[in-house]
């Protein structure tokens, strides 16, 4: 058996597949958010897996972000070279929001009167100036104890180029203050850029210690299951890495929940026949959009966790994910003008939804698709959560129709299609403001609530075709089953690309390569992908371009400029041929491959009948149709019907509309080609 546990904002779902008998099984429970690693425990035993059976178990969790958003992290102190005390706290001189009258900066982890400054200085090539003061590292370490530190983050000036001071603090601190979780930028992060490197070293120490004693935790919790299979936590690159490897880098698992989805939309996507694909998910707190061209999922060199304009940025590899306020459970509220809002807070697991009956007070999109009738009450989770429709009516009627002035419906029909309006603005996002054309992708969707809403959201963008997965409510649990070992190396190497010599290249390819196996956790098929950041002379950011191994031995310019103008022009509708160009980072992603996870297919074929009919409103009018719904299980290959139209299964609902045509393909698939008329 290989599993999957992903813990979302409200449910904890698992996906198992079992290699004998080439079969999926899966389970949904309540999120624990006093204890995430208790959802897992509930997840496994409502499944009725035998854990002694499970070869694999892959863990995609929330808890590294949610310390940081949450602001429960360690108690931290930052070592830094002398005269850099305040490159944390100043940070970027921009402003991202101009007109913001209440902007404020991001408040750093790490109070100013924690920051201490060790003498020793290296230039920019990695020299020594001066060498490390180590008995002020003694003093430092003696303060630290009077302090209360749990966690340090030691981050001194070029220690990219040059590791060996900040090593030395590494050994020294280790020795001196045993219970003390000690991360170091070199370890996390070898590029430039101070402030960005400072951030996430701080990141990493902050979480650091929570989420080490969690992954203990959940080790020791699954040995007194009796489970000695390989567990493999998610990281937000889209691959996995070992316990041990994520403990040392905690911050490379913030998005790690997301990611699994997108890495089976572009799985799914390949096997349908469709290479490029917008992956879709919308869960209980938020949605999120990515895209993924020719197979392959973006990715990005770095994030704000809790965005731009005030977030912490982390300078590490992530697929490119928009993600907006909008889930299940995103909470409907009126602002300070009169004006019908959606989001971004959440009634999240705890209460939940107010028709979940769990003591939630606060109207969400769950409870308009349930008083729109396209949830149906009776039927949620395969029944075994009923919900209550007449509490959610009130609560929009109470807190939001009589100050609006409309109906109850229209009001449920309003706040869905603001909810379409920011997430369609997401997809536009990866897309157009990426230079893609929406219309040339698919539209895969996941998350429990995300093939509720984005038939709507391809209506909104013209896309013609949107793809409903098995177990979608599932599918980040189920792309964690297809994610490949990864690792993701940098190391800033400034020259221009005209200068570069093919030695030092070399050199530098072979040195990462060390370092990069020394991280994985066995002798398989690995596959080393290499790539080069470039830029225009004088610029500030860059462009990464692919790079072969033949092109690192020759050091292929003329290839590497032409491929660097070429995106670039794509990107920005212009370029500059005559102007010299510059490398900034060598990167280095080393991916162990598994054996590839092929959907079983389904058998028999037979014509798509409605098993019941449910009033649901699905246009404008606002005047509940009569509309057939189809349990998804009943579906056979090759069935295909038109819509309006519903179609129920565990954990999910598709909605359809007039004008649209769902085909089921050979391995259950609804491959829905979009209708002109919503």
């Amino acid at each position: 058996m290989l599993v999957a546990v992903d813990i979302g904002g409200t449910f904890t779902d698992l996906m198992a597949f079992n290699l004998d008998k080439n079969q999926f099984f899966q389970a949904k429970s309540l999120t624990t958010p006093h204890d995430f690693s208790q959802g897992i425990i509930n997840c496994i035993g409502k499944s009725g897996l035998e854990i002694s059976d499970v070869r694999n178990l892959v863990h995609g969790t929330t808890v590294a972000i949610n310390t940081l958003i949450e602001r429960t992290g360690a108690k931290v102190a930052l070592i830094v070279t002398k005269g850099t005390r305040d490159v944390y706290t100043v940070g970027r001189g921009n402003r991202p929001e101009s007109y913001n009258l209440h902007f404020r900066r991001p408040r750093p982890l790490v109070p100013r009167h924690l920051t201490f400054e060790v003498d020793g200085r290296l230039d920019a090539a990695g020299h020594v100036i001066r060498p490390l003061n180590e008995k002020e590292v003694e003093a430092i370490c003696a303060r630290l104890d009077v302090e209360g530190i749990e966690s340090v983050a030691v981050c001194l000036l070029h220690s990219f180029t040059n590791p060996s001071h900040e090593a030395r603090i590494g050994e020294i601190m280790r020795a001196r203050n045993t219970g003390c979780y000690v991360s170091l930028s070199h370890d996390i992060l070898r590029e430039f850029r101070e402030y960005e490197r400072m951030s996430t070293t701080a990141v990493n120490a902050y979480v650091g210690p929570r989420v080490s004693r969690y992954i203990g935790d959940l080790q020791d919790k699954l040995s007194a299951l009796n489970f000695d299979g390989a567990l493999e936590i998610m990281q937000s690159n889209g691959g996995v890495m070992s316990p041990a490897v994520a403990r040392r880098k905690p911050a490379a698992m913030m998005e790690s929940g997301p990611v699994g989805g997108i890495i089976a939309s572009a799985e799914v996507g390949r096997q349908l026949g469709f290479n490029n694909v917008i992956a879709f998910d919308m869960g209980g707190t938020t949605a999120k959009a990515s895209l993924i061209r020719n197979g392959e999922p973006s990715h990005a060199e770095g994030y704000y966790v809790e965005g731009y304009a005030s977030g912490h940025p982390v300078m590490l590899p992530v697929i490119d994910v928009v993600e907006v306020g909008a889930g299940g459970g995103s909470i409907a509220w009126i602002d300070d003008v009169g004006a019908l809002k959606v989001g971004p807070q959440s009634a999240s697991a705890d209460p939940g939804p107010v028709c979940y009956g769990l003591g939630g007070t606060e109207p969400t999109i769950t409870d308009a698709n349930v008083i729109l009738g396209r949830v149906g009450a009776s039927q949620f989770l395969g029944g075994e959560m009923p919900l209550d429709e007449e509490g959610a009516r009130q609560a929009v009627k109470l807190r939001l129709s009589k100050h609006l002035g409309m109906s109850v419906v229209a009001t449920a029909d309003a706040i869905i299609r603001i909810a379409i309006a920011k997430m369609s603005l997401a997809v536009r996002q990866v897309s157009v403001e990426k230079g893609y054309d929406p219309r040339d992708f698919a539209l895969i969707a996941s998350g429990g609530a995300g093939p509720l809403h984005v038939v709507a959201i391809a209506h909104e963008l013209s896309i013609p075709t949107v793809i409903i997965p098995r177990f979608p409510a599932h599918f980040s649990a189920l792309g964690m089953l297809m994610a490949n070992e990864r690792h993701d190396l940098v190391r800033t190497f400034l020259r221009r690309l005209d200068k570069v010599a093919p030695a030092e290249l070399i050199q530098l390819y072979e040195d990462m390569m060390k370092d990069a196996t020394s991280l994985l956790s066995g002798e398989r098929d690995v596959d080393f992908r290499c790539s080069v950041d470039l830029r225009y002379v004088g610029q500030e950011f860059c462009l990464t371009i692919p790079i072969s191994p033949e092109q690192i031995r020759t050091v292929d310019v003329a290839a590497l400029r032409q491929a660097f103008d070429r995106d670039y022009q794509h990107r920005y509708s212009n370029n500059a041929t005559d102007e010299p160009v510059e490398v900034v980072n060598f990167r280095l992603a080393v991916i162990v491959r598994r054996q590839p996870l092929a959907l079983p297919r389904l058998h028999n074929t037979a014509a798509a009948t409605g098993a019941e009919y449910r009033f649901a409103v699905m246009d404008a009018t606002q005047t509940p149709v009569r509309c057939p719904v189809y349990l998804r299980d009943d579906l056979k290959p090759g069935a295909s019907f038109d819509g309006p139209a519903l179609i129920q299964e565990y954990a999910s609902t598709t909605v359809m509309f007039a004008g649209d045509r769902c085909q089921v393909a050979e391995t259950g698939e609804l491959v829905i080609a979009i209708g002109r008329t919503s």
